[in-house]
């Protein structure tokens, strides 16, 4: 992905401490686990990996303390390709997630402490604008304070620059906010949580982006697990199968795997549906792996995967 134009995502680094267990304990009770697991998390911070390792020029903004979960963070990216416009803040403390993971099923139940990046403000957006302004496309999420957010959505879209808003975690949004983002990116929780619609379907994913588009975003992908995704414009309303690529292991970092994807494709002059395709890929092979950031693809294993073109 030489060509693409660069990426700036803001959002959050939390070092993911994931626990394996055949089920959740019960308050006040305690269980054995089946394994642990220390590595990097967090939305942003994923969502940047899988762009980096994707080939993409990605940076990413957040704040970090200055701690050992912190340098992991450093060298993840460094790993990844990705570059770091990380503020550094010594009174506060690097992110730190909770995973839980049922053995039998690889689903997941999260606890996030966010630390320094929740002290991510409007003036660090500011601090930061030339960056966002000089982006292709720009992502963020919902892990750092929203207010925040919308300042950098408001910058990269007064300069042109494409955004993409993944809703994540599912939280009520201000009006206002619509309106800046080219592309919503919500799963179908979140889907539900910005609209009050039940979402299980396709059929009701499509009736919930029709409403979000009426509220002013340019492009909703509804993204649906092991359905695939919708893409969802004026224009056009397109159901993208999921791409198998072998047995699922984890879906921990499936949807950071999709946007990532999703802003790579986009950077690189991908028009919309075959991007989405593209994401729904790279999310396909994150999930045959465990972990978050570990999980994520190299774009010869995305290719490989499309020229199959193997759908679930």
């Amino acid at each position: 992905m030489a060509s693409c134009k660069p990426i700036v995502i803001l959002g959050v680094f939390v070092a993911d401490t994931a626990y394996r267990a055949d089920r959740q304990p019960r308050m006040g009770e305690t269980i054995l686990g089946n394994s642990f697991k220390l590595g990097p998390g967090g939305k942003g911070s994923n969502q940047a990996v899988a762009a980096g390792k994707l080939g993409a020029d990605v940076t990413f903004l957040t704040r970090l303390g200055v701690d050992a979960f912190a340098e992991m963070a450093r060298r993840t990216w460094q790993d990844a390709g990705v570059k770091s416009a990380a503020i550094e803040t010594p009174d506060s403390y690097t992110g730190a997630a909770y995973i839980f993971v049922e053995e039998g099923s690889g689903n997941n139940a999260i606890i996030v402490s966010p630390g320094a990046a929740m002290l991510i403000s409007p003036g660090d957006i500011e601090t930061n604008a030339a960056l966002i302004r000089g982006a292709g496309v720009f992502v963020t999420q919902l892990e750092q304070p929203i207010e925040t957010a919308m300042r950098a959505l408001e910058i990269a879209r007064g300069a042109g620059v494409t955004t993409i808003l993944n809703p994540a975690p599912a939280a009520r949004l201000p009006d206002s906010i619509y309106t800046l983002c080219d592309y919503l990116t919500p799963n179908e929780t979140e889907a539900e949580e910005l609209t009050g619609m039940k979402v299980s379907s396709v059929d009701e994913a499509r009736a919930a982006a029709g409403m979000l588009l009426e509220k002013g975003v340019g492009t909703v992908i509804v993204t649906l697990g092991e359905k695939g995704a919708l893409l969802h414009s004026k224009d056009r309303s397109e159901h993208v199968p999921a791409m198998s690529a072998g047995p699922v292991v984890e879906t921990t970092g499936a949807g950071d795997a999709f946007n990532g994807g999703l802003a790579a494709a986009l950077a690189r002059g991908v028009e919309p549906l075959p991007a989405v395709r593209f994401a729904c890929a790279v999310a396909g092979i994150s999930v045959t792996r465990p972990g978050t950031a570990p999980s994520m693809p190299t774009l010869q294993e995305v290719e490989a995967l499309l020229a199959k073109g193997d759908e679930a």
